[in-house]
């Protein structure tokens, strides 16, 4: 089988050589078992050598950084392997063998049903999200915690511009760099294989003008969701220990409720004190 063209800048199949470049460089032949032999220049794994790490050959492995073939989901798990990714990294891999168009449209409305859900979540901080992560719908909970999104420019009703481009999230939230780092991972796993989407273009290019989301950015960070408890500092009502759940709302398709559910009685109290008049 001849290979395709090496194709353009955005293209899926370009995301997914750019970031296995990106792997193959960060690792040594001793950390896959390899004699590390003198008169490499260039940092990383040589490509032969992750060729035969996965058993598949060197032109084909090259065509695949190069984003010129589509390969199975057999040959990227060999290649997840050989490259030693995560399980997050892995899944963001085999992401690809997906046809890369358009995601399928959500509404841009909310149920009255999952309106409803939403504001009987009360006290509990709620909001419904759609495919790009833009905030559709909260109830009074949500925005006492974090901030009221009917302030906002609609543009910027966005969970990443919230915790990147709002100042006041690296204090309200106490372990700022590690969930804005796991947050964009998580982005940047949707976002690779819709490079033409301009909504994507859009939040992309309001992430890069701040520093430290540039510099993960850079770097092909990714992650996949962990439910997970998450540390706030309020400025009214002082430290609430949340968990952070997402459900997918299964007859809006790409609608996800978040809530943040209170770990621990004192979060459950500080929470009922966020209540407009609590």
């Amino acid at each position: 089988m001849s290979p395709a063209p090496a194709p353009q800048d955005g293209s899926p199949r370009r995301e997914l050589g750019a970031f296995l470049r990106s792997r193959r460089a960060r690792l040594t032949p001793t950390d896959v078992g390899l004699p590390d032999t003198p008169g490499r220049r260039t940092p990383g794994l040589r490509r032969t050598e992750v060729a035969d790490l996965a058993g598949i050959s060197l032109s084909w492995y090259t065509w695949l950084e190069q984003g010129r073939v589509r390969t199975s989901e057999q040959v990227l798990r060999a290649v997840a392997r050989a490259l030693r990714l995560d399980a997050a990294e892995t899944a963001h891999v085999l992401s690809f063998t997906q046809e890369g168009g358009p995601p399928a449209a959500a509404p841009t409305w909310v149920s009255r049903n999952l309106l409803t859900l939403v504001q009987a979540m009360a006290p509990n901080p709620a909001v419904v999200l759609d495919p790009y992560w833009d905030l559709l719908a909260w109830n009074a909970g949500y925005a006492a915690l974090l901030t009221d999104p009917a302030r906002l420019h609609p543009k910027q009703r966005n969970l990443l511009w919230l915790v990147f481009r709002w100042p006041q999230a690296r204090t309200l939230l106490a372990d700022w760099e590690y969930d804005a780092r796991a947050l964009l991972g998580q982005f940047r796993s949707r976002a690779a294989r819709r490079p033409d989407d301009p909504r994507f273009a859009e939040l992309i290019g309001e992430l890069l003008a701040d520093n430290d989301a540039a510099r993960w950015y850079a770097r092909r960070e990714t992650a996949g969701f962990q439910p997970s408890v998450r540390r706030f500092r309020h400025p009214v009502v002082g430290e609430l220990r949340l968990r952070y759940t997402k459900l997918a709302a299964v007859d809006e398709p790409g609608h996800h409720l978040l809530t943040y559910l209170p770990d621990d009685p004192d979060s459950e109290d500080a929470v009922r004190r966020l209540r407009p008049g609590g």
